[in-house]
């Protein structure tokens, strides 16, 4: 009987690099110096890395994954992926998502085989004869992957496969942690926007964790859309929403804004500006300009689209209010009621935008008209408020 063949012996080194892997450097490094870091130290070993690349999966509802890739002597190259990448024809087959839907190791070898990298911008027209994807198997989310190419003629040897095999644990743990700040992050970014994100990343999650801040306040409110609910399907009523609300909240983020709640068909935002209060209110005014252009701009005869944007500013507490684990971080005070109340004089009045005497005044811009006193529900005296004329 013959001795089984022996398993081939990896790199010495190897512990060092998977030390480091583990260690504070390569958790306090970002994308790029990380998988700089691991390819310089390949190559160090001995193993002919000439491009390494990790495809990390995202929680994001426009972006499919992240890519990195090194090759020695170049800047490290790094590009999120749109979902729209799905569309493109030689994804269903490319050899990354062979490996992580498979959740197994491909060795590409052949030029048939390696004509699939070739498909992936990262790879192409750079000679490589030879590459290994590895799955990187998270506990939660989708799978990510690493991918090993070389330009020597014979490949990789067996020695080489197992150095990145056992890398491999060391490297998902240290992807791992990548995937889940990122994830929680776009999370909160998506969810609740990035100043509440930021705080709310930075501790401030008990009851009753609440700020004083002065701020410009935008409430901007889809018009007719008990009507538009009644006469469209549910699906179709979807798409008018999420249409309209393409156009506003764009305009409100480009121009420094913060978006707090989606209300049905409204959305309340707020503008904290770091150059003071007639900053805020010029930033919160060009956001509704935007948005009432756009919502113009993209409505159809049948089933027209129109809002009405009510600005004030003034005192708002910001912070958490709830109920035990269940907490919402948001803006209260009489100042919020008061821009909902001029809200609906919009609706009343027709006015597409009205402002508060205050927010008028802090603007300071010429255009601004008075409408006349209005009652206002739950405010004992009438308000005079402003429109918007340019001549």
């Amino acid at each position: 009987m013959t001795d089984p063949k022996p398993a081939p012996h990896p790199a010495p080194g190897l512990p060092e690099l998977i030390e480091w892997l583990s260690g504070d450097e390569s958790h306090d490094a970002d994308d790029a110096d990380m998988l700089a870091g691991l390819g310089r130290r390949l190559r160090a070993l001995g193993v002919p890395i000439d491009r390494l690349s990790l495809h990390l999966r995202t929680l994001h509802p426009q972006i499919l994954a992240r890519t990195a890739a090194w090759t020695e002597g170049e800047p490290v190259e790094l590009r999120d992926r749109d979902i729209s990448i799905e569309l493109l024809p030689y994804f269903a087959t490319n050899p990354i998502r062979r490996a992580t839907e498979a959740r197994a190791w491909l060795s590409l070898r052949t030029p048939e085989e390696m004509a699939g990298m070739e498909d992936l911008d990262f790879f192409r027209g750079r000679g490589l004869v030879a590459a290994i994807v590895a799955p990187l198997v998270m506990g939660q989310g989708p799978t990510s992957a690493v991918a090993f190419a070389t330009r020597r003629p014979s490949g990789f040897t067996p020695a080489d496969r197992a150095a990145f095999e056992r890398i491999l644990p060391a490297l998902r743990s240290a992807c791992e942690v990548r995937v889940l700040r990122r994830g929680e992050a776009t999370l909160l970014d998506t969810y609740v926007g990035p100043i509440t994100g930021r705080r709310i990343l930075a501790g401030h999650i008990r009851r009753g964790d609440v700020e004083t801040l002065e701020a410009a306040l935008l409430l901007c409110d889809l018009r007719d859309f008990t009507v538009l609910s009644n006469r469209l399907p549910a699906s179709q009523m979807v798409d008018r929403l999420n249409l309209y609300f393409d156009q506003v909240v764009p305009t409100i983020t480009a121009h420094g804004g913060e978006i707090l709640k989606f209300m049905g068909d409204a959305v309340l935002a707020f503008f904290h500006h770091e150059d003071g209060p007639a900053a805020g209110c010029a930033a919160a005014f060009d956001a509704a300009h935007d948005a009432l252009a756009s919502i113009a701009a993209v409505s159809q005869a049948g089933t027209p689209l129109s809002a009405g944007v009510a600005l004030h500013h003034g005192e708002v507490a910001y912070g958490n209010i709830g109920s035990g684990g269940r907490l919402d971080f948001t803006v209260i005070g009489r100042d919020v009621n008061l821009v909902s109340r001029i809200q609906t004089v919009c609706a009343t009045t027709g006015h597409p935008l009205l402002m508060s005497p205050r927010f008028t005044a802090l603007l300071g811009r010429r255009g601004s008209r008075s409408i006349g006193q209005h009652p206002l529900k739950g405010f004992a005296e009438p308000m005079e408020l402003f429109g918007w004329h340019q001549a």
